[in-house]
């Protein structure tokens, strides 16, 4: 039985107006949950993988809710802590052609929000694991998230196991007093593998990639190597970097590609044109679920990467935050097998 991976971070209650409609048409809203860290663990539990979600959820029916929502797709539910006041909630607008997606965030004193240094045994969370992972998203919340994220990544590295991380910078969440650049170098030092965008790098620790314009759905691969070396440089146990590259002709069609730095060798992944995108959502947490995957079941770090952006362009044809898709599914689309066949 291979050890668990674990994920820690915040799980939210997503509201999204059904279809395309805007908010000011909504007269319902369709019911999910979501967020990084639980997207990552739902993947790898899709692929056979044991994985584990840590969080801080409310003693209430809505936090009972979220831990079902999570069993059904098989991930480990068993060290969530109970206690505080509430469940954060997300609302979605979905984009359709050239109006883009909206998101407002209702998560203010959420249960993640108010957790503190001591209330998640890390030891014990990490005894039958060898992979950590956490994303930017977390220390961003609040001083006490970022106070216990640290505690999970020095914990980690302590026992032996594998750190990961998405930089996933989101500038309207970092409010309680300190930068992205103050805080994620210290998180970041303890990481082995790290994934971001094409932004993630400039915004938190200035370090930019040669002009490309993502916006005309053209990303030239190879310009992100040197944001990969510059990583590796400022951090020397990041061995492993992957940048997901997005090409966005409307909020509908958009090109699709990774590339992955491991140790000095550089590698580039096929080009995915999504032209019909049901829910993009989730598409890095689906490539970094599909990498940590492929990282962990294959020997061939380009192989690697193929699966990491496969099963991220599949995500793009389901609704809600998780990719569920399977092994099979993914790599039938890695065999070059982009039909879309009934399959009987």
């Amino acid at each position: 039985m291979p050890k668990k991976v674990v994920t820690f971070g915040e799980i939210m209650l997503r509201l999204s107006p059904p279809g395309c409609q805007r908010f000011g048409q909504a007269r319902s809203f369709d019911v999910i949950y979501g967020g990084g860290e639980s997207n990552v663990a739902v993947s790898l539990a899709n692929y056979g993988m044991p994985v584990e979600f840590v969080t801080r959820l409310p003693a209430n029916d809505l936090g009972d809710a979220c831990i079902q929502f999570l069993r059904q797709y098989g991930v480990g539910t068993g060290r969530i802590v109970r206690g505080g006041a509430r469940l954060g909630i997300y609302f979605l607008e979905m984009g359709a052609m050239q109006r883009g997606s909206k998101v407002i965030y209702d998560r203010a004193d959420s249960s993640i929000a108010t957790v503190e240094p001591g209330m998640i045994d890390w030891r014990a969370v990490f005894a039958d694991a060898d992979w950590f992972h956490w994303t930017g998203i977390t220390p961003a919340i609040s001083e006490g998230t970022a106070a216990v994220c640290l505690e999970a990544v020095r914990t980690a590295q302590e026992m032996g196991l594998t750190v990961s991380c998405d930089l996933n910078y989101r500038k309207n969440l970092w409010k309680w007093g300190k930068t992205a650049g103050e805080v994620m170098p210290d998180l970041v030092a303890y990481c082995d593998v790290a994934i971001g965008n094409e932004e993630d790098a400039a915004k938190v620790f200035d370090i930019h990639a040669p002009e490309t314009d993502v916006t005309a759905g053209k990303v030239e691969a190879d310009k992100y190597r040197t944001v990969c070396e510059q990583l590796n440089a400022r951090f020397e146990r990041l061995k492993t970097i992957a940048i997901t590259l997005r090409g966005s002709i409307s909020a509908s069609h958009n090109t699709w590609s990774g590339v992955l730095w491991d140790d000095g060798r550089f590698y580039t992944g096929r080009q995915y044109d999504i032209t019909h995108i049901v829910d993009r959502v989730g598409g890095g947490d689906s490539f970094m679920g599909g990498l940590i995957y492929g990282l962990r079941a294959y020997d061939d770090r380009q192989r690697a990467l193929d699966f990491a952006i496969a099963a991220s362009c599949l995500k793009h044809s389901i609704f809600g935050d998780f990719n569920l898709v399977t092994v099979a599914e993914v790599e039938k689309l890695m065999g070059g097998d982009a039909s879309g066949r009934v399959s009987r």
